[in-house]
C-alpha cells in the first residue's frame, strides 16, 4: 500500500491525513469530499522554489491553478512565495478575491476575451502570455487606448512531443496553442511585438505536455527556444530576459508511474538552459515554470461512502459510491488510473477485487477497475488517492449532482474551504418558463 504525504493509519485502523481521521472528516463534512494535505503542497512548492534559490538562478515558480482553483489555495500559494498562472477571467477574479499579489499573476489562454484582457490590465497583473495574432491585435489596441504598459511573453510550440496522452500533449506542431517555432509564425509575432510602445516583450513560453516523467523533453525544448532567442538578439539586438518552460511534471497515480522529485526537474532545466545560453553566447534568462498537478495532485484525496453492490458471476464485482464522473471525469475522459483503499478498514486484508462504479447515469462512470480491497459493505468509506488535480476543477452538475465539499488539513486541524453545493444552489440560476403569458 502506497501512502502519500502525511497519510498514515491510526490505532483504530483508519486512514488519517494531516493527523486527522478521515472518518471524522466524513462525519463532519459529508461525502463526496476532497481532502487536501497542505503539508504535501508546501513540501512540493518548496522543492521547486528552493532548488532555484540554492542554484542562485533568478526564477518564478507559478502555480498552474487550472489544476485546482479556490480562494484558499491561492492564499496558501501566496504564503509559499509562488506566482500563479490563470487561464480565465474566473480564475483571475478568484485569485484577486484571495488577495493574491496581482504583479505575480500570469494570464494564459488561446482565446482570451476582450473583457478578460480589460480585467488583466485593470488589475495590473504581471504578465500576459500571448497565444495568437488575434490576441496581439487586441492587446495593441487595448494598451494604446489605456496608455498602459504590460509585460508579455510569446507562447511557442517548439515541436517537442512529451511522452504523454494525446489529449494533454501541447508542445508539438499540431496544437491549438501558441505560435509555431519552425514555420515563421513565432518570428512574425516577434516582429509585431518588438519595440512596441506599451507591450513589453520579455521572452518566450512553451509547454510540452502533462504527466511527464523525464527531463530530456524539457532540455530539447530549452535548446530550441534559446536558439531562437539568440537568433533574435543577433538580428535585432533584442535581449530576452524570461524563458518560461511551462509545467507538466508527473505524479504517481499508480505503481506504474515513476515521477521525479521537483529538485531533479529544476536542476536539469537549469543545466540545460545554462548550456544553451553559453553555447549561443546570450545572457542566462530568468527561468519560469508552472507546476500544477505536481503541487496539488497527490495532495488531494476524495472520500466517498459506499452504497449498493452488484455481483456479475464470473465477470466482476461492482460497488457503487455516492459520487463518480461528476467529481472525477478523468477516468472517462483520459482512461486515467487511480488507487484507493477502504479508509475505515486499513488493517484488514485486501482479498476482494472490485470495480468502483459511480452513481451517474452512464455505463462508463467507473472510477477504478479491479481494485483490491477488504470485503466492502454499505456505509464503508472509500478513499481515492491523487485526485487533487482536475477533480474538483473539472467537476460538473451532470445528473444535477451538487459539487462536493473541499477541506484542507494540516497539523491535526481541518477547515472547510469550499462548501458543498446544496439543492438550492442547483436551481439558483434557473428561471421559470414565461413565454406566451
Amino acid at each position: 500500500m502506497h501512502l502519500y504525504g502525511t497519510q498514515a493509519v491510526n490505532e483504530k485502523g483508519h486512514l488519517t491525513i494531516g493527523g486527522v481521521d478521515t472518518t471524522e472528516l466524513a462525519a463532519t463534512y459529508g461525502t463526496p469530499q476532497f481532502v487536501y494535505d497542505l503539508a504535501l503542497f508546501r513540501e512540493r512548492a518548496r522543492g521547486f522554489v528552493d532548488t532555484f534559490e540554492k542554484a542562485g538562478v533568478k526564477a518564478q515558480v507559478a502555480y498552474a491553478s487550472k489544476a485546482f482553483s479556490s480562494v484558499a489555495i491561492y492564499q496558501v500559494a501566496a504564503q509559499e512565495g509562488l506566482s500563479v498562472d490563470v487561464v480565465s477571467g474566473g480564475e483571475l477574479y478568484t485569485a484577486l478575491k484571495a488577495g493574491f499579489p496581482s504583479a505575480k499573476i500570469h494570464f494564459h489562454g488561446n482565446n482570451k476575451s476582450l473583457e478578460e484582457l480589460h480585467q488583466a490590465f485593470d488589475s495590473k497583473i504581471g504578465c500576459i502570455v500571448i497565444d495568437n495574432f488575434y490576441e496581439i491585435e487586441q492587446l495593441k489596441e487595448l494598451a494604446t487606448v489605456k496608455q498602459q504598459k504590460m509585460d508579455v511573453l510569446i507562447r511557442v510550440t517548439p515541436g517537442v512531443e512529451a511522452h504523454t496522452h494525446d489529449f494533454i500533449t501541447t508542445g508539438q506542431a499540431d496544437s491549438k496553442f501558441g505560435f509555431d517555432l519552425s514555420n515563421g509564425q513565432a518570428d512574425e509575432a516577434f516582429q509585431q511585438l518588438y519595440q512596441h510602445d506599451f507591450l513589453q516583450l520579455k521572452g518566450m513560453h512553451c509547454h510540452i505536455g502533462s504527466q511527464i516523467f523525464e527531463t530530456e523533453a524539457f532540455s530539447l525544448a530549452a535548446q530550441k527556444v534559446v536558439a531562437k532567442m539568440a537568433e533574435w538578439e543577433k538580428t535585432t539586438g533584442f535581449k530576452a530576459t524570461v524563458l518560461n518552460l511551462g509545467g507538466g511534471f508527473g505524479i504517481r497515480y499508480t505503481e506504474e508511474d515513476a515521477p521525479l522529485e521537483p529538485a531533479v526537474y529544476v536542476d536539469d532545466m537549469i543545466q540545460a538552459v545554462k548550456k544553451e545560453a553559453a553555447a549561443h553566447e546570450v545572457a542566462l534568462p530568468e527561468i519560469w515554470i508552472e507546476p500544477g498537478r505536481s503541487l496539488v495532485g497527490d495532495a488531494g484525496t476524495t472520500l466517498y461512502t459506499i452504497g449498493s453492490s452488484k455481483v456479475v458471476p464470473d465477470v466482476r464485482n461492482y460497488i457503487a459510491i455516492d459520487g463518480g464522473m461528476s467529481d472525477n471525469i478523468r477516468p472517462a475522459l483520459y482512461d486515467a488510473k487511480y488507487e484507493g483503499v477502504l479508509a475505515n478498514k486499513m488493517n484488514e486484508k485486501a482479498d476482494m477485487v472490485y470495480t468502483i462504479a459511480g452513481k451517474l447515469c452512464e455505463s462508463g462512470d467507473k472510477i477504478i477497475e479491479d481494485l483490491k480491497l477488504p470485503k466492502a459493505e454499505a456505509h464503508d468509506l472509500l478513499a481515492t488517492f491523487c485526485t487533487g488535480a482536475y477533480g474538483y476543477a473539472m467537476a460538473s452538475n451532470y445528473n444535477r449532482m451538487p459539487r462536493p465539499a473541499v477541506v484542507f488539513v494540516e497539523n491535526g486541524q481541518h477547515q472547510l474551504v469550499v462548501k458543498r453545493e446544496t439543492m438550492e444552489d442547483l436551481v439558483k440560476l434557473d428561471l421559470p418558463f414565461t413565454l406566451g403569458e
